[in-house]
């Protein structure tokens, strides 16, 4: 009987350790990156975690390539509470070169916490653009303003077409979410048109009760020409092709992408969504909702 309790005594104690390493290993895995300063900390670019060391990150391409992915600080600051704690956090753009021709603008917030600097997602602004001013809007919004090409235009071509975003940070996701400027409090759905804005995907609403929503806030948007082209963007690939409006009915044709592997990208799936739109809504939030065909389902942009 001793040597049964002896027993009983050191398997609880083992169970009691292998417990408490196995809380330890989650607390740890879930709490958020946590750094001294700014340009210290860790900011999530198309799902992909990047530290930045005094303002610079780089990684290889991929293995074996001597192509490197290069991050850095751009700036345009704004001082701001983004999250009623009483404390300034920061916002300020980053650009990143993938080893291409292309410099990609982001906006990245860092929330200034008693442990130190927990980074944001960032919201690609786009390729090459001209940033110009961050300042801080009502409430907890940041207004965001650059230049970018008229659609079309090669990209050799200066920016020059003024653009303006109005964002909100959820301090829950670390993400952006874009405020419709356009209209005050309730929006006129009377009023508004495809081509009036570039529109974000939020989330797609299936008809046997799934939602997708995207693991890269602000990377999958439309964006309707007059003359029946659609730019589309995703977290990895350029896509475009025509699209047909008529009173309700909206339907996509001739898409075509570039042909770059993105692991992790949702690209997929919302290429999908859109061979499978075929009728339009707007809301009186200021949504654009495309109606899937034989009831399918709702996908949801702002």
């Amino acid at each position: 009987m001793k040597n049964i309790a002896v027993i009983t005594g050191i398997l609880v104690v083992v169970l009691s350790v292998v417990a408490w390493v196995l809380v330890t290993q989650v607390t740890q895995d879930t709490l958020p990156t946590v750094a001294s300063d700014y340009k210290n900390a860790t900011y999530t670019i198309a799902g992909v975690p990047v530290t930045l060391v005094d303002g610079v990150a780089a990684s290889p391409v991929g293995a074996g390539s001597s192509a490197v992915v290069d991050t850095r600080y751009f700036g345009n600051e704004l001082l701001k509470d983004l999250n009623d704690d009483g404390r300034d956090d920061i916002v300020f753009l980053l650009t990143q070169q993938t080893g291409g021709s292309g410099t990609f603008f982001y906006v990245v917030a860092a929330l200034n916490t008693e442990s130190g600097y927990v980074g944001s997602h960032a919201l690609l602004l786009g390729d090459r653009v001209a940033p110009q001013t961050t300042v801080s809007g009502p409430g907890k919004q940041v207004i965001v303003t650059y230049a970018e090409r008229a659609r079309g235009e090669p990209m050799t071509t200066p920016p020059s077409v003024g653009k303006s975003l109005r964002l909100i940070l959820d301090s829950g996701s670390m993400q952006f979410g874009e405020v419709v400027a356009d209209f005050e409090g309730e929006a006129d759905p009377a009023r508004m048109t495809l081509g009036m804005k570039t529109w974000i995907w939020q989330r797609t609403d299936y008809a046997d009760g799934r939602t997708v929503v995207p693991n890269v806030l602000g990377s999958y948007t439309l964006a309707f020409a007059k003359d029946g082209q659609v730019a589309v963007g995703t977290d990895c690939n350029h896509a475009g092709g025509e699209y047909t409006a008529y009173n309700n009915s909206l339907t996509f044709a001739n898409m075509r992408t570039t042909l770059m592997y993105c692991e992790g990208s949702e690209e997929t799936v919302f290429m999908k969504i859109l061979q499978e739109t075929g009728s339009y809504r707007f809301t009186s939030r200021g949504e654009l909702v495309l109606g899937l065909k034989n009831d399918g389902g709702t996908a949801t942009f702002r």
